[in-house]
């Protein structure tokens, strides 16, 4: 008797948001206040204004899995003293995972431009595992992103990748060998050097 495996598009997102933020969240934790002012390989970013914006990310993405507006006009400071900003980006992960195994999560559409809602979600599964790289990277700390995500992302970044490089998203794409892993094809597809380094 064989059996066959499923193929990456029938894994739940849910399940692969899981797998990036147990990644990220570590890495997130693992930034010394002395490293907030440091630069990222996001050129207008840096660490303290990129974990800023990685937790917006995460808060509206949950937004967008219930089918309700989500507003990226305005990115809040919640890198503040006195806050556990750690521990909140680490609860706001959780909360993403959550939202998007509600049922119905990744039917229909979404959003303003009212895209497929997996779509939509590959993009919070994008976001979560590139700027958890950037930061590591930019951090000192190092990351391995979950090949579950890895095999899922690679064929949606080739697919979003024109349309975002047209709006400005994602930079020119950064050549790199044969032997590349899919992170590095990840990373260059969205315009980041896969050897940047502070």
């Amino acid at each position: 008797m064989t059996t066959t495996s499923p193929t990456a598009a029938h894994v739940p997102v849910a399940v692969l948001l899981d797998a990036a933020a147990r990644q990220a969240v570590p890495v997130v934790r693992g930034i010394e206040d002395d490293a907030l002012s440091a630069p990222t390989p996001c050129a207008d970013y840096d660490v303290r204004a990129l974990v800023d914006h990685l937790h917006h990310v995460v808060v509206q993405f949950q937004e967008l899995a219930a089918k309700r507006a989500a507003d990226f006009s305005t990115t809040p400071s919640v890198v503040r003293p006195g806050t556990d900003w750690r521990a909140a980006f680490a609860r706001e992960a959780d909360a993403l995972v959550a939202a998007w195994a509600a049922p119905g999560a990744e039917e229909g559409t979404t959003g303003q431009m009212e895209m497929p809602a997996r779509t939509v979600a590959h993009m919070a599964l994008l976001d979560l595992t590139v700027h958890a790289w950037d930061l590591a990277v930019a951090t000192g700390q190092s990351y391995e992103a979950d090949p579950s995500v890895l095999t899922e992302l690679v064929g949606a970044v080739e697919a979003m990748a024109p349309q975002a490089r047209e709006y400005g998203v994602f930079g020119p794409e950064v050549p790199t060998p044969g032997h590349a892993t899919e992170l590095e094809r990840v990373l260059a597809l969205t315009g980041r050097d896969p050897r940047w380094r502070a």
